[in-house]
């Protein structure tokens, strides 16, 4: 009888345990900070900023699904999608955002929470555009990685024009659906074109027929080269290449190596990966329990320039070897 009484004890305790395991196992995942990522563009225009990002958050102990869970939203150029988008995250009450794209919603995103951690990364000065107090400190719930696109500006045409030096107007497309940056890369090429003497046509282009007319009329009036700084131009980088070629335009979209691969002739700016591994090495910083308002906002420090030969030999430009040998990378 003792020993029936004991196997309905060590059964009564294994049941209770085997109910139990499950629960544990559920308040442990539910236990695992979930990370919101929001952005304009979509996943596969941005594979190589995202590997960044994981390599970052690597650096700081933590690995998706493992120890962190990670909600993706991207709105696929569709700017009206975002709202939701953000409104949705913050229901969710994720740990931390991580938000790029167009500083307008990077900026409505902000707005959005003041008590949900946000990690912004932005091509253009985040103070000018309203997303931190200063960058040193920049207060509140915010911080970020700015990549100084705008200011690279006129470094790029300087590039532009020392490959091309006997010509001196320059074609500059311009997305009016990112209007901050649209304003700084405009300030950005006049204030080179003041120093260098340079003619500067604007374009505007928010679809790809718009992209096709504006290479077009920068072909017709006699452009020299063309600069396309915009995550929404960098995102049809193929487009570019290819209307570069076509119309034997030297053509920059700025700071990637994927556009230069794709067959663009040049870009200048900090590596795309490197600027999201800061990033991720922020957000895993504030899963730790850092405080956004004590990170400065992140500034590259390295600026890779890169040249596709094959192109420049398709449009029968001669890269100056003073070029060449500043060149971080020369694409054969």
């Amino acid at each position: 009888m003792a020993s029936y009484i004991g196997r309905r004890k060590f059964l009564a305790t294994l049941g209770g345990a085997a109910v139990s395991w499950p629960l544990a196992a559920h308040a442990q995942q539910a236990a695992m900070p979930v990370v919101g990522v929001l952005n304009s563009a979509s996943a596969a225009e941005w594979v190589q900023p995202m590997a960044g990002f994981h390599a970052g958050l690597r650096e700081m102990g933590f690995i998706e699904g493992r120890n962190v869970a990670i909600e993706y939203r991207w709105a696929e150029g569709q700017l009206d999608r975002m709202p939701a988008m953000t409104a949705d995250l913050i229901g969710r009450k994720v740990a931390v955002i991580l938000a790029g794209g167009y500083v307008s919603r990077v900026r409505a995103t902000i707005a959005a929470t003041q008590t949900i951690p946000i990690v912004f990364t932005t091509q253009t000065d985040p103070v000018a555009a309203g997303l931190v107090a200063s960058l040193n400190k920049p207060g509140g719930n915010v911080t970020g990685v700015t990549g100084l696109g705008v200011e690279l500006v006129p470094k790029v045409l300087e590039v532009l024009h020392e490959m091309v030096p006997k010509t001196a107007k320059f074609a500059v497309l311009l997305n009016p659906n990112n209007p901050i940056l649209m304003r700084d890369t405009v300030r950005g090429a006049q204030t080179v074109a003041g120093r260098l003497g340079l003619e500067i046509i604007f374009l505007n282009a928010a679809t790809q027929n718009e992209i096709d007319s504006a290479f077009a009329a920068a072909a017709a009036q006699g452009a020299a080269g063309l600069l396309a700084n915009d995550a929404y131009f960098e995102s049809h980088r193929d487009q570019i290449a290819a209307l570069g070629l076509r119309y034997k335009l030297p053509t920059t979209t700025g700071g990637t190596r994927q556009s230069v691969a794709a067959g663009v002739l040049m870009s200048y700016g900090a590596s795309p990966a490197e600027f999201y591994r800061q990033a991720g090495v922020y957000v895993g910083r504030i899963l730790k329990g850092e405080r956004p308002a004590d990170l400065p906002v992140v500034q590259p420090t390295k600026f890779d320039l890169i040249i596709n030969l094959k192109t420049a030999k398709a449009i029968g430009l001669t890269i100056p070897e003073s070029i060449l040998l500043r060149a971080d990378e020369v694409i054969e």
